[in-house]
This record gives structure tokens, C-alpha cells and sequence, in this order.
């Protein structure tokens, strides 16, 4: 979709048909979903890569992967903050503020950035063992980390650049520039994780280098992508995009009011992904006790999962920028409809992704890893896991709606309520009864326990008043 376009297309009674709010949402939501797919199916081949050295080798990931997660989601947060404001001043065509709002957040994404990236460093020799992780994957685990945090100013900055062309209406440069970023990281593990080898390719040989680095070269080429999509996502927002360039003119100086409806917003997020991904880590020290072969079965798992949820992730940043715009234009209305529209949509093709996962999952883990083990237990766990999916579907969603209004903290709060009160409590107690089932048993009903809160929480409609600008 074109950032010139006009996404709140209303007839001449100020009316939007629900076939029209169907078509803008899918339009949107398009690009992004295809993103998705992309970026699954590089993670699938990124994972194989990495588990054809072995279970260790997957565990030695697996065992810092909440926390990267966690990483992840503050940086996310900090880009919302900004973001949500934009896609609501923009909705109320004061686009000269949205873009002082844009420069204020690269000023803001780059502290940040380098803070959070120093603190990583700071903990990545200690971090595997803080986790419970076993002695022989302890050091592979804290130089992929250490690799990690040391492209996390980058990170950050294309966070906040794709987010901010979302928000402004551009589906497809961000989503272009994130399959590009998957692509990329698997040309530059393919030459980064294996030593140098001889290939064949219609009957003919040639020999294919590479530096040998095992984990670590995985991270480095995640890291090589991400500064490399940086700098293209960089250069779409600050000049190629209409909306936010900034060629246009505006002002660096920070704002007072600006930042204050910035960490309204991205500390109860932050606080969000906090308590998720906390969740996660413990969740990890409870499976760690379980040996490798179960942390790397949970690790592919969770990959493999990601193939039924990117349809409502697509649909949940689509959510946003129409909330956000329809509010900034003060039509509560279309706010409303949109939102619901989303949900429907969301469960339905989230539904449909679950069905087919169910029966896939063989064929998936074969392609993941070369270990039998961990082939039937990811399968297995994989396939209690489904059916939580088109309640999850809505909790995603309407996340994604509550965010494009501003509502950040009441979300926060009902997913510590779901994540620790029955995710983490229920696994403690499955676990010695079920092992690793126990943990994907707990999951499944927390997603669905999440689904029905977050449900009930757009119906209720008190984010309709969370108009953030002034």
C-alpha cells in the first residue's frame, strides 16, 4: 500500500461499507503477513542450519532465546511509544507534528539503544548460567548472546523506523525490508555457521567457503542482516516516505508533552513484554531441568508455532495503524468497527493456519532437526498447542487495536494475570507429572484464558476514549 493512499475511505455520508473495511483491513494486513511468512520460512531454514550441528547446538540457543525475546520487546516498546502518536497525527492530518515526532524518536532510539546494548554485554558471561543452562553448552550460549547485544542499536532503529512507517500507512516498505532482512540473515549464516565445503548443483561440484563458526557465526550474521535492513529502513522513512521525511522540515528539540505520551505508552508495553518474556525465562528454568534434549524440542517448537500466529501478527499491525488513524481523525466509529473487523479476520486465518500445523508438524520438525528425539517430543507438544490458536488469534489482535489507541496498561496487567497466574503456575505443576507436555498443556490454556480477557476488554470499549493527542 502506498503511503499517499487515504486509508479511511468514507462515502459521502462519513459511512465505510463493512466489504470496504474487510478489503482496507486485508490491505494492509497483506504485506505484512507475507513478511511473516518469509521471515518463517528463513527462520525454519536459519533453525535447520543451526540444528543440523546437533542438539546442543539448538539448546545452546534456545537457552538464551527468552531473553533475547525480552530484548526484543523493550525495543519494541520504545518504538511504540512514538509511533502510536504518529499514526494518531497523522489520522488528524497534522503531519508537520507527526514528523517532529519522528525525529525526537531517533534521537530517543539511539540512547536507548546503545543502553540496553551495554547492559547486554555486560551480562552475557553469566546470563547462560543464571539460566540453569548445562556446563557444555554454557559458552556457546554467552558468545551468541554477547554477538547479539552488540547489534542492538540497530535493532532499535529499525524497530522504530518500520513501526513508524506502518503507522503512517506503508505496509509494504517495512514488510519488502523485513523479508530482506531474513533473506539476508540466511546468505550470511550459509557462509558464517559451516566450514568451507564441497557442494554439488545439477552434476556440477564447486567448493563453498565458509568461516566455520558454528552458534556464534548464526549471530553474526543476524547481526550483519540487521545493520544492513537498518540502514535501507532508515533511508525509506527519513527520505523516501512522504509522510515522515526528513527533508520536509521540523524540529529536533525535545518535547516535554511528547516524551510524557511516549513513556505513557511504552513503559506499561515495556512492562508487558517485561512479564511475557519473564514468564518465558522462567518457564526456561523450569525445562532446563529436563536435559537438551528437551530444551532443544521446546526451542523447535516454539519456531515451528510461529507458522499459525504470523497471520495475526500481519492483522494486529494493520489493527493499529487503522485505530490509531481513525481516532486521530475523532471517528470512534470506524475506531470500533475496525477493530472487530480485524479480530474476526484474525481468528479465521489463525484458525485455518492451526489446522494445517496440526497435521504438518511431522514434516516441519523433520526439516528442523536431524535428532529423532527431539523430532516426536516437538511433535507432540506442538500438537496440544493448536488448539489454543484461534483464541490467541484474538488476543493478538486486540492487542494490536488496544495499542493503536493508546491502551497500553490494562493490557500489560491482564497478561501478567494470564502469564504468571496460569501459564507459569500451572506448568510447576505439570511438570513433574508430564515433563515438557506439562509446560505446552499450561500454555494452551493460558492462551486461551488470555484470549477471553482481551476480548472482553475491547467489547467493554473504554479504550475508545484513550485519544493520546491534543
Amino acid at each position: 500500500m502506498n503511503s499517499n493512499t487515504n486509508i479511511l475511505q468514507l462515502d459521502g455520508r462519513g459511512n465505510m461499507s463493512f466489504s470496504d473495511m474487510i478489503r482496507i483491513v486485508l490491505r494492509l494486513s497483506i504485506p505484512a503477513i507475507m513478511a511473516q511468512i518469509t521471515s518463517i520460512a528463513m527462520q525454519y531454514i536459519d533453525t535447520a542450519m543451526v540444528g543440523s550441528l546437533g542438539a546442543e547446538a539448538s539448546a545452546s540457543i534456545g537457552l538464551v532465546s527468552t531473553t533475547t525475546w525480552l530484548i526484543g520487546g523493550l525495543c519494541i516498546s520504545a518504538a511504540t511509544g512514538f509511533s502510536v502518536q504518529v499514526a494518531q497525527l497523522i489520522g488528524a492530518n497534522r503531519r508537520d507534528e507527526a514528523r517532529n515526532v519522528f525525529r525526537q524518536s531517533i534521537i530517543i532510539a539511539l540512547i536507548f539503544g546503545v543502553i540496553i546494548s551495554s547492559i547486554a554485554i555486560s551480562i552475557s558471561g553469566k546470563l547462560p548460567v543464571w539460566l540453569g543452562g548445562n556446563p557444555e553448552i554454557q559458552s556457546s550460549a554467552s558468545r551468541y548472546f554477547l554477538i547479539y547485544a552488540c547489534a542492538l542499536p540497530a535493532t532499535q532503529l529499525r524497530q522504530l523506523t518500520g513501526s513508524m512507517l506502518q503507522c503512517s500507512g506503508d505496509m509494504k516498505t517495512p514488510s519488502a525490508l523485513n523479508i530482506l532482512l531474513c533473506v539476508l540473515d540466511v546468505i550470511f549464516n550459509s557462509f558464517l555457521i559451516f566450514p568451507s565445503r564441497e557442494l554439488s548443483f545439477c552434476g556440477l561440484s564447486f567448493t563453498m567457503p565458509g568461516a566455520g563458526m558454528g552458534v556464534s557465526g548464526a549471530a553474526l550474521g543476524t547481526a550483519l542482516a540487521e545493520i544492513c535492513t537498518t540502514i535501507l529502513m532508515l533511508y525509506a522513512a527519513c527520505v523516501r516516505s512522504d509522510k515522515l521525511s526528513l527533508r520536509s522540515g521540523g524540529k529536533w528539540k525535545i518535547q516535554k508533552h511528547c516524551m510524557k505520551t511516549a513513556a505513557k505508552i511504552a513503559l506499561p508495553a515495556g512492562l508487558e513484554h517485561t512479564v511475557m518474556c519473564g514468564a518465558y525465562v522462567a518457564a526456561t528454568l523450569i525445562i532446563a531441568p529436563l536435559g537438551t534434549v528437551s530444551v532443544a524440542a521446546n526451542t523447535l517448537a516454539v519456531t515451528a508455532e510461529s507458522f499459525c500466529y504470523m497471520p495475526g501478527y500481519g492483522i494486529g499491525s494493520a489493527s493499529t495503524t487503522l485505530v490509531g488513524q481513525s481516532i486521530g481523525a475523532k471517528r470512534n466509529d470506524l475506531a470500533r468497527r475496525f477493530a472487530r473487523t480485524a479480530v474476526l479476520l484474525g481468528v479465521i486465518m489463525m484458525s485455518c493456519t492451526a489446522v494445517i500445523m496440526f497435521f504438518a508438524a511431522p514434516v516441519i520438525f523433520s526439516i528442523l532437526t536431524p535428532s529423532p528425539e527431539v523430532r516426536v517430543l516437538g511433535v507432540q507438544v506442538l500438537r496440544i498447542e493448536v488448539f489454543a490458536e484461534p483464541l490467541y488469534a484474538a488476543s493478538i489482535v486486540c492487542a494490536g487495536a488496544l495499542r493503536g489507541a493508546g491502551d497500553t496498561f490494562v493490557p500489560s496487567i491482564l497478561n501478567l494475570i494470564s502469564m504468571w497466574g496460569v501459564r507459569i503456575s500451572a506448568s510447576i505443576l505439570l511438570v513433574p507429572y508430564f515433563g515438557l507436555h506439562g509446560v505446552w498443556i499450561a500454555m494452551c490454556g493460558e492462551l486461551c484464558v488470555r484470549g477471553i480477557l482481551f476480548l472482553i476488554r475491547l467489547f467493554r470499549e473504554k479504550w475508545l476514549k484513550k485519544r493520546i493527542i491534543v
